[in-house]
This record gives C-alpha cells, structure tokens and sequence, in this order.
C-alpha cells in the first residue's frame, strides 16, 4: 500500500507523539509572586542607550518607543491564573499570543529589568490539556477569549465571514479522518505557531538554557494538537482570516484551505522542537522532528510553489493554487524551505517597485494585485513589523545579508519621519508614502517596538550578540560616534563606543564589561577579533 507522504510524516513522528502525555507543564503548578514593575522614569537609567550622532531622531524614537512599553507592562489581576508579569499587545483589553511572541524580540534587549519572554508563560498555563493554546485571553480574567471557544464542540470550524460569535465555515478534512474529539477552540484561535521561535530568538540574547527545560513540554504538546486539527489531508495546514484580517487571500482558505505561512512556521516549529531535543539530550526526538520538517517542506514546494510565476501561493480546499500574491510567501525563507533558486525569484520580489519592492518595504500584498491599498488598507498593503521581522530573518538565514539591512534600515527611517510629524508610533505603516497606515492605531508597543529597538540596535548601530557563544558582532557603518551602554546580553552588561574619526583619521574603540566576551568588530571590509577582559579599556584603533 503506497503511503502519502503526509502520513508518512505522522509515521516519522511517532517518537515524538509517544512521549506527548509524558511531558509536563510546570506552569500550571506556579502561583505568582513577584515585586511591582517599576515605571519608566524608575527604569531609564539601567537600560541600554544607544548612540547614534548620525541620526539622533533614532535615539529619540527609540526612547519613546520604551515609554510607550511601559505603559503596557501589567502583573496578573488576582483570580487570572497568570504566573508572570507581561507586556501587552496595546491593541484592547486582551493579550495576543502572536503579538507576544514579536514583543519578546525587543523586551529581550532589557531582561531582565522588564517583563520579556516570560509573557509566554501565561499562555503556556493557560494550555489545554490536549495541547490547544488560545491566541487571544482577557487579560483581566485569563480566559480564553470566548469567541474563540468550540462550546458546542463541534469538529473544526472558522468564524469567518460569521456575525460575532456565529459559525462561519465548517472544516471540510479532504483524504484524512476527521480528528476526534474536536478540538476545544475554534481554527480561528489556532493561527501562527511561533511561540518557539521566540524562544529561541530569546536564548540568543539571554542565554538561559535552563528556560528551554520548562517550554519545551508545553511546545510539544501544542505542536501535537496543531499537528492533530490543521493538517489537511494534502499533507499542509490549514488557517483562515485570522493570519491576516482583511488579506484577499481570506476567500481561499475557505472550508479548509491550507496556507503558506501556517504551514512554513510548522516546518520551523518541528526544526525549533529539534534544537530544543538536542540540548536536552533527546535524540530520538530530535530526529523525528527534523524528518517531519522535511517531509513537510518537500511537500510544501511540491503544492505551493508556482513555477510559472516564481512564488509560493496558499492551495484552495479543492487542490487549486491561490492567485493571490502576499507577504506570507517570505515565511518559506526563514523556515529554509525555498532552494537557493527559489530564494533568488522571492529576493527578486523584494526589489520589484510593482510588487514588494514599494517605497516602504514590504507590503503585505504585493502591489500588482487586486484589492492593493497604497494607504495601508490593513493587510491589504500596509508594512507591519512582525511580517518584516520575518522577512529580514529569512533574508539573513539565506546570506542576504544587505537586503535585510537595508529593509530594517528603510523601516527605521520611515517611522522616524512619522514619528517626526505624529510624534508616536503606530500599528502598521504605509507601503508607499512615509506615513502611518490607514487605518491603524497609534501609540502602539505593542509589535511596532521592534524597529525603534531592534532594527537601531542590529542593524543601523549594527550589534548583534550570541549569548551561547558570548560573542558580539558589530557591523560597523557609521562614521559618526555611534554604539550603546548598558547593553545586556548573556547576563552581561557592557558598554560599546566608536568615535569618530579625529585628526589622525583612526577611530578609536572604547569597551566596558564586568565579564569577558569575544568582540568582532566589521569595518570596511575587515574583521577584527577582540578577546575583551573585563573592565574598562581602549580596545582597538580602527
């Protein structure tokens, strides 16, 4: 009997799927107890300060942008089941697992002086005993938001194109069982499986392999309930409205479409449960997941990618490739689904000023396509920081390393000019004018914290650390005096200064550090190792 490669990925992962009952959730045995947070003007001083002379509007964004974070900081309301303070998705009185999991990537700058990574923590208590994970929980009394929730318990449905709280689409499983029970959330709550990503992004910058011990149980439960409601029988999985609010791609996911970027991230999440697997020794799982990711991924450019066109589409229910160009197609880059040649025509996108290429990259619709909103229009257009996060990650997995800094370079420079005229930060931004998107909120940290303290950090300042190899790399582009003090990293704290050059023409390179770490400074083509002792010192002449 031939065996879809689908089921044989299920196969494949039986290691994993043994030892699902067998892992624990150490969150739901915590009660909270912790000191308030302390407030912005209490905090300022202990965090990292950049230096940027060449455009001292970055400095001031970046700060506002961590006066806008702390409003948003909470510890748990008695009576919620929270175990951790967290920060809050500035958008209504709920917290947002996606959200979240994009908010780590900034707050990871100051751990542990802020509520960071340990926001996911109230998620993974909040985890259903078959492994489902709510995307959206009041705040106040950490419940699961009720629209999301199956009462009824019928099989997999979407709210979609529904009044509130009515059903929208019924799941129709095509070449698989209909998964029983059904599932306790509806597959509108089940949309972007990032949670491990985060994660790691967060090890990089802190270092606690320790954490890796307590998510880990509570990743491969909700991967396994994933796994179980949104694989489709075409061996992809399914999303709706919920990836993307108003994307014209909504209407082919319909009755159970199966969606490029759902199915990219679970490629990921399978190789992220991998690494988590080796560090703690569990080989037999480690190797399992990696064979599920490839399975997938094979399966994903088998039905996704359209040759004729050159890019990646979401399939309809009935087995057709979408028509519609979006931004979910980059999710196959960082999960390194794309070859190489396919990674060629999605970098080709990026630089075409009729698609992805707009003034302000990138868009989440392609500009070529019907329904294009050069405002914004939401996700009919409009740049969001999360999608471009990914974009630039997946860049840099593939070596284009110039792009993704000249995407995060752009994203800086068209919200300082909007924050230069509204004096805030907001949602989303426009594709093809510098300024806010319509519509969008403002005052928003909320995700859109991520340019102002992410992309100033890595990439306009040009830091970036490795905590597990307690390294720092610092791409050097400015000639003015420019680096950071207070930058935390692997339970370090040290200071980073380049001067400008002075009459002699060399840059002087000053570091502090209360431990020792490896520096590699780039600079004009050049790299330059530094073994750095602790202490105060003048470490080199560039």
């Amino acid at each position: 009997m031939k065996i879809k490669k689908w089921m044989l990925g299920l196969l494949l992962g039986a290691a994993c799927a043994q030892s699902l009952h067998a892992q624990v959730n150490i969150f739901q045995s915590l009660t909270y107890r912790a000191p308030p947070i302390p407030t912005f003007e209490q905090t300022r001083d202990q965090l990292p300060s950049p230096i940027y002379e060449q455009t001292p509007a970055y400095v001031q964004m970046y700060w506002k942008a961590w006066e806008l974070a702390f409003r948003n900081f909470h510890q748990p309301e008695p009576g919620s089941g929270f175990v951790s303070p967290f920060i809050d998705a500035s958008f209504n009185e709920n917290i947002f697992l996606w959200d979240t999991c994009f908010m780590t990537m900034f707050t990871n700058f100051a751990h542990p002086l802020v509520p960071g990574i340990a926001s996911l923590d109230n998620f993974y208590v909040k985890q259903h005993e078959d492994g489902e994970i709510c995307r959206e929980i009041n705040r106040t009394t950490g419940r699961d938001l009720s629209v999301w929730v199956n009462e009824s318990g019928k099989d997999l449905f979407s709210r979609h194109g529904a009044d509130w709280g009515a059903q929208g689409f019924a799941v129709s499983y095509i070449g698989r069982d209909v998964p029983k029970p059904p599932p306790v959330l509806t597959l509108d709550a089940l949309s972007h499986p990032i949670a491990a990503w985060a994660e790691l992004e967060s090890l990089r910058l802190t270092g606690d392999k320790d954490r890796l011990t307590r998510v880990y149980g509570p990743l491969v439960k909700y991967h396994g309930a994933l796994k179980k409601y949104l694989l489709q029988g075409n061996g992809l999985y399914m999303s709706d409205w919920s990836s993307m609010d108003n994307s014209p791609r909504n209407d082919d996911l319909v009755g159970g479409g199966t969606a490029v970027d759902t199915s990219s991230e679970m490629v990921m999440f399978a190789q992220q449960l991998a690494q988590f697997a080796d560090v703690l020794g569990k080989k037999d799982e480690a190797d399992a997941y990696r064979r599920e990711a490839r399975s997938l991924a094979e399966t994903i450019n088998q039905k996704m990618w359209n040759p004729q066109r050159k890019f990646y589409f979401d399939v309809r229910v009935d087995g057709q490739r979408s028509q519609v160009k979006t931004v979910a197609a980059f999710w196959t880059l960082l999960a390194g689904v794309a070859s190489r040649e396919q990674a060629r025509a999605l970098v080709a996108e990026l630089q075409n000023p009729k698609t992805f290429g707009r003034k302000h990259r990138v868009p989440t619709l392609a500009g070529d396509q019907m329904g294009f909103d050069p405002a914004g229009g939401y996700w009919r257009g409009a740049v969001w920081a999360p999608t471009t996060t990914m974009v630039i990650r997946g860049l840099e997995k593939y070596g284009e390393h110039k792009l993704a800094n000249e995407i995060a370079r752009e994203h800086l420079r068209v919200a300082s000019e909007v924050f230069a005229n509204t004096q805030t930060l907001w949602e989303n931004y426009a594709p093809d004018t510098a300024t806010a998107g319509k519509p969008a909120k403002s005052d928003f940290v909320g995700w859109s914290g991520i340019g102002p303290i992410m992309y100033l950090i890595e990439f306009a300042i040009g830091i970036k650390a490795d905590a597990i190899e307690n390294r720092v790399d610092w791409n050097l582009s400015s000639l003015e005096r420019v680096g950071i003090e207070k930058f935390r990293f692997g339970g370090k704290t040290i200071d980073l200064v380049c001067e400008a050059a002075g009459k002699s023409g060399k840059r002087i390179l000053k570091v502090s550090s209360d431990k020792p770490f490896v520096l590699v400074v780039h600079w004009k083509g050049k790299q330059t190792k530094i073994n750095v002792a602790a202490g105060r010192q003048v470490v080199a002449q560039l």
